[in-house]
């Protein structure tokens, strides 16, 4: 065996983790399907612009480790996300705020868009919410639901607010006072130089083969695999496809310097096929004469296409149990990342893991 460790996939876990390893003099192989590294947060220039391919990606945490972590690898600039939400020509901003409650009833005071909320979470009598239209009712009422939620997430997730988990929207940020910034995390930013070049930082001291499909053949050069792949397309569907929500993006130069105003926009009505456009430039606080934009398309996820959001409701949650349960016996491959442990995660949250992993692993 030529290697210490086989890691299937180039993205944000595998080159956080095979970085880990190569310092403690570990021989790694990376392989991924895709030509580029970086998985979901490979940036390329497109126009002198860094356009973050695969949808918006901004960095955020406080978790200390990992920002001192990932400042080794780049400077960050100092953008804050603040989207803004377009229904019917009608902006609000997000997160919900007092400018979005200002925008939507006219209040001025935390006490009055309370009060509004309040009455409008009257007609939700039946103790804990059950489905996101019910949680979402809780959390702001039937206005902001109509106009800001509903058709958004049913394009997003492709079925009915009330077929969908109440956990979907608990992150949702909620604030009473004139505040536009999304995230409530101490560091933020965009890689001045792109999430590319983070990546090929990290893994500049491993063997890399792009293009490559995980086989057999590759988890004989090494002991033990870490794998970032679906877990239930490892085991061949064998109880079964996981379900997730796929994407698809459309890119376009556009001849104007200036298109939108804003990084994110979301477009609320369900009439509209896709969710947001995002404005690259925006990220960087560009001043070239040309811009980028990026619409995103939700799309049923199907084998052979990208899988971005698990969908985890009661019957896929069961169905992975499964596969984990197959995977426990397996102790020679490690199934780690967002595809791999059937879970959303935060950037933050998947370099945290991945130097977890790491540690325990260098004794």
């Amino acid at each position: 065996m030529n290697y210490d460790y086989l890691i299937v996939g180039a993205g944000l876990f595998g080159a956080t983790f095979a970085h880990q390893m190569a310092l403690t003099g570990k021989k790694c192989l990376v392989i991924d399907r895709r030509h580029h590294v970086g998985g979901n947060v490979y940036t390329e220039k497109t126009a002198d612009i860094h356009v973050h391919k695969y949808g918006a990606h901004i960095f955020h945490t406080n978790n200390r480790a990992v920002w001192d972590f990932i400042n080794q690898f780049t400077e960050f600039n100092h953008y804050i996300n603040s989207p803004i939400a377009n229904y019917k020509g009608e902006i609000y901003n997000l997160p919900f705020n007092m400018n979005t409650f200002n925008k939507m009833w006219g209040v001025v005071t935390p006490a009055q868009a309370q009060e509004i909320i309040e009455q409008q979470r009257a007609e939700i009598t039946d103790g804990q919410p059950q489905n996101l239209e019910q949680q979402a009712l809780c959390l702001v009422g039937r206005d902001i639901y109509e106009k800001l939620i509903k058709g958004y997430t049913e394009k997003q997730w492709g079925m009915s607010c009330s077929e969908l988990p109440a956990s979907i929207i608990k992150r949702l940020p909620v604030r009473f006072i004139y505040d536009n910034n999304y995230f409530s995390d101490r560091f933020q930013g965009i890689p001045i130089d792109g999430y590319t070049s983070i990546i090929g930082k990290m893994l500049a001291h491993c063997d890399v083969k792009l293009s490559t499909d995980y086989s057999e053949l590759y988890s004989s050069f090494a002991p033990y695999t870490i794998y970032t792949g679906a877990i239930d397309e490892y085991y061949n569907y064998c109880y079964g496809e996981l379900e997730y929500r796929s994407l698809r993006f459309e890119t376009e130069i556009m001849d104007t310097s200036n298109y939108q105003g804003n990084a994110v926009v979301n477009y609320c009505e369900r009439e509209i096929p896709y969710t947001r456009i995002i404005e690259h430039k925006h990220f960087a606080f560009g001043t070239q004469p040309l811009t980028v934009i990026t619409r995103e398309y939700p799309q049923p996820w199907e084998k052979g296409s990208e899988a971005y959001y698990p969908i985890n409701n009661e019957k896929n949650n069961a169905l992975y149990q499964r596969y984990q349960a197959l995977a426990a016996r397996n102790q020679k491959v490690i199934f780690a990342g967002r595809l791999g442990s059937y879970q959303y995660y935060d950037m933050d949250k998947t370099i945290a893991n991945a130097l977890c992993l790491a540690s325990s692993l260098k004794n």
